[in-house]
């Protein structure tokens, strides 16, 4: 009876404590600027770490499988993950995961940023070279026209151009890395996210003038750079996602992605084909390539029916 006390207790303390975060002392403002507003006393409550991952010996990984998957924003329950697509809109408590991504690197507390190497983290970038990523700087006709004529003075140079930057409304669909394995002292299979990569459309196809635009599709995105998932855990923590079914009760980004709350397409997987994607071997047949996801998934999932029923 006092331990079944205890868990109730302790229940009502975790909701207490993410509800501070959901309406913070909305109920109790005077007036609208003490919204959100949190005392001493809740700041020290709410002073929460993610939670720490166990420590898993490669002797306990009795099978294991690596994947790649695409989160495409356009589907209505991966909205949490790009609203708001325009940041300060609804104050910084409510930001998308792009740009809880990129301030967590402008503040440097994200500092594992690889390029796009297909998920691999060879390469690193700095934050000078991901802004070099994220922006481009257009040349019109009057440009061209004045530097031709010897015109050489920056700031009239610069009215000449048009510059375009990736913004969160950009970002379309997210490639994520992971690793599903079957720890052999727990008898479960468990997984954990490794990377993530915002992805976008190709700025070339932001060209003012439509008759420069590149060959290509224009709706095809690609990823503008990927990071170490634990390396970024601490950032992501700290943002709170809209839940659509409970506006006092919201979750982290740490904890969605964690816990899998999105709906995702396996596009990779590792194999003895230098981990070619689904693509590669099954062409322009979008049905089929949906179902060869759909096969990897149950090669994954079964694996665990089948240890208890062998």
């Amino acid at each position: 009876m006092k331990y079944s006390s205890f868990v109730v207790f302790l229940s009502l303390q975790l909701m207490a404590i993410h509800t501070v975060f959901g309406q913070a002392n909305l109920l109790n403002s005077r007036v609208p600027q003490e919204v959100g507003k949190l005392t001493e006393q809740q700041i020290a409550a709410n002073d929460e770490s993610p939670l720490a991952y166990g420590y898993i010996d490669d002797r306990d990984v009795l099978w294991s499988k690596t994947i790649w998957e695409k989160i495409d924003l356009d589907e209505r329950i991966n909205f949490p993950y790009y609203f708001p697509s325009e940041p300060g809109n609804l104050g910084e408590e409510r930001r998308s995961l792009f740009d809880v991504l990129i301030q967590g690197i402008e503040d440097g507390r994200i500092k594992e940023i690889y390029f796009d190497d297909g998920g691999y983290f060879r390469t690193k970038l700095t934050y000078q070279q991901v802004l070099e990523k994220l922006q481009y700087t257009f040349e019109t006709a009057a440009y061209t026209d004045a530097v031709n004529s010897g015109i050489t003075d920056p700031e009239i140079l610069a009215d000449l151009t048009v510059p375009v930057k990736t913004t969160a409304a950009d970002v379309l669909e997210y490639r994520i890395k992971g690793t599903w394995y079957f720890n052999k002292r727990q008898g479960e299979l468990k997984y954990r996210l490794l990377g993530i990569a915002p992805c976008a459309t190709d700025l070339q196809f932001k060209n003012p003038d439509p008759d420069a635009a590149p060959p290509g599709d224009p709706n095809e995105t690609y990823p503008l750079f990927w990071v170490w998932f634990p390396d970024a855990r601490e950032v992501l923590n700290e943002a709170y996602v809209f839940n659509v079914r409970n506006s006092s009760q919201p979750i982290t980004f740490d904890n969605m992605l964690n816990s899998r709350r999105f709906n995702a397409l396996i596009y990779k997987e590792e194999n003895v084909y230098q981990d070619r994607e689904v693509k590669d071997y099954i062409f322009e047949d979008a049905l089929q390539q949906l179902l060869e996801s759909e096969r990897i998934k149950s090669v994954i999932r079964d694996f665990e029916q089948d240890m208890w029923n062998n």
